[in-house]
């Protein structure tokens, strides 16, 4: 018996050997034909790409196709210089194709064989990375209210065993972040699990747990869709697909870190519909409101908007365009990345690899006669000169700075090199913003003020009064959690924010080479709320919770 057991265990060696050197002979094979290699072992099959080519003449030329979108066809092959592999390439350009090759095993290639056979059980998915205007995932999106529905759909696909369902895990996560607004994917690989999480208005909310060989899969797959290499797994990798919906198209960004038990990705959902808002529907004070859209009424200026990354910049950068967009006004954006189309406006993108920066985007900008620019962000000392030069000979220029709030962008800029005796020539306001959670209207409840919480709300007030701006009575609410708002009570996100104009007192400020205190002691006449002082109010207003304007802002500092 022990030898019989020897002889089993030697065979399984040796099969492994075989199947390790068959994968170190196609890699080696890659190098010398100077194309990718590809283990399609854990690969996840797409149906649509085997039905480009039937079966019989997939084997008979020695190819195996397994991904497509649009009309990109991922095809593993054993040699790009077979006859019969080259003829059948031929044939599948001349129908429209273009094959990526990807140099692979004669394993790899009977993996992908065997799965013709589970064709006829596949959901048909239309050419071009996920289509989700399908009339079966309409219906998922109209039957999906909360996360737990999203893990329940998750749950029971998990249960089916056809090849298909990696494909199909993807498209209820993805249509489970559309229905619930969520802004990011995110799968994080554990030990034992993959820990998978949506971000609903800011903040991480658990959706369920992956096994690791299912997450192998869906890892390909997002690779696939993404354009990135199967094969490199020590390396960050960045990379994009679109999902259709109704007619439009919403852009995935996906971002891929190696760690320590795989690969973890975060997938942002750039919905424009999310970033689609009016600036009167920001929640901008309405003494800010009117501030703003004198300035940026004028025909030349630089109007800053300055807080951390997901604050809502950009979002706020969209409504000014949207506001004085007018087919007589040329605009033209330097962006990274474009996150929302605009009709009518010239958009570029950074390309960081091609070395085409906000710099050189913004040069080219102004050879092209525009009224208005929007770069993206000021990086750089160059970059902070020429804006400031554009909104100094006749332009209007907004843009985005990182600084923790309005007063900090004057100290910034002179950090940057810029002349602070022109500074105040070219800034016409200098903005901050955060973003709140909205409490939820169907279950948040009021809360007895402690007397603590008093004294917080009368000091951050001090000197102003908040009947001046809607608050009929000194009352707070808290957050409770329904069905409506997945147990979180809240829904939707509001804007605090807060500006300092280059006025007299300010411009003397600046010159003087200020602290951020002096900017605003030198702005405190102006009457602009601050950061704390418009949260407070929306508080008041039961617009949001103050335990939620202190995950956001230090109320007490």
């Amino acid at each position: 018996m022990s030898i019989h057991f020897e002889e089993e265990k030697q065979t399984e060696k040796l099969e492994e050997l075989r199947k390790r050197e068959a994968e170190t002979l196609a890699e080696t094979l890659a190098e010398k034909y100077r194309l990718p290699y590809a283990n399609l072992g854990p690969v996840p099959v797409d149906p649509d790409a085997l039905r480009v080519l039937p079966e019989k003449e997939a084997r008979e030329a020695m190819l195996a196709p397994f991904n497509l979108v649009n009309k990109k066809l991922h095809v593993g092959v054993l040699s790009p210089e077979n006859e019969k592999t080259v003829t059948a390439l031929n044939t599948l350009k001349e129908r429209g194709f273009e094959p990526l090759l990807f140099m692979v095993s004669e394993e790899s290639l009977e993996k992908v064989w065997s799965k013709y056979a589970d064709l006829s059980y596949a959901v048909e998915v239309r050419g071009g990375a996920i289509e989700i205007g399908s009339a079966e995932v309409e219906k998922l999106l109209r039957q999906i209210k909360t996360i737990a529905d999203v893990a329940r759909f998750i749950e029971e696909t998990l249960k089916e065993e056809r090849s298909y369902r990696t494909t199909r895990i993807l498209e209820i996560i993805l249509a489970g972040a559309l229905a619930t607004a969520a802004s990011d994917i995110h799968l994080e690989p554990e030990e034992k699990y993959v820990r998978a999480r949506l971000r609903l208005d800011g903040v991480l909310q658990d959706l369920l747990n992956l096994d690791r060989e299912t997450y192998t899969l869906l890892l390909s797959r997002i690779k696939l869709l993404s354009g990135l290499k199967l094969n490199v797994t020590a390396e960050a990798q960045d990379g994009r697909f679109s999902v259709g919906l109704g007619g439009s198209d919403i852009e995935i960004r996906t971002s891929i870190l190696p760690g320590a038990y795989n690969e973890s990705v975060v997938m942002r959902v750039l919905n424009p519909k999310s970033i689609a808002v009016p600036l009167e529907e920001l929640g901008i004070e309405a003494g800010l409101l009117a501030i703003l859209e004198r300035e940026i009424a004028k025909p030349d200026g630089l109007i800053l908007t300055t807080g951390p990354t997901g604050s809502g910049k950009t979002t706020t950068l969209y409504a000014f365009l949207k506001k004085i967009h007018k087919p007589e006004v040329k605009i033209i954006t330097i962006e990274d990345p474009i996150e929302y189309h605009l009709p009518g406006i010239v958009q570029t993108q950074v390309e960081a690899e091609e070395n085409y920066t906000f710099l050189l985007g913004l040069r080219s900008a102004l050879r092209q006669d525009p009224d208005v620019l929007m770069v993206g962000e000021i990086r750089d000392k160059e970059t902070a000169a020429t804006a400031i030069d554009a909104a100094l000979t006749g332009h209007l220029v907004f843009s985005t700075l990182h600084t923790n709030n309005a007063a900090g962008t004057f100290p910034r800029l002179i950090d940057l090199g810029v002349n602070p005796k022109i500074i105040s020539s070219a800034l016409s306001a200098a903005m901050a913003q955060r973003l709140l959670r909205k409490l939820c209207p169907e279950c948040k409840k009021v809360l007895k003020l402690s007397a603590k919480e008093k004294e917080t709300i009368a000091k951050v007030l001090e000197g102003v009064d908040p009947k001046e701006y809607g608050v009929k009575e000194i009352k707070i609410f808290e957050a409770v959690g329904c069905q409506r708002c997945n147990g979180t009570g809240y829904k939707g996100r509001t804007g605090v924010y807060e500006a300092i104009l280059t006025d007299e007192r300010v411009e003397k400020a600046i010159t003087a080479n200020p602290s951020e205190r002096e900017i605003w002691k030198a702005a405190k006449p102006q009457g602009i709320l601050s950061l704390r002082q418009d949260g407070i109010i929306k508080v008041l207003k039961g617009i949001t919770s103050l335990e939620e304007l202190a995950r956001v802002l230090d109320v007490e500092g």
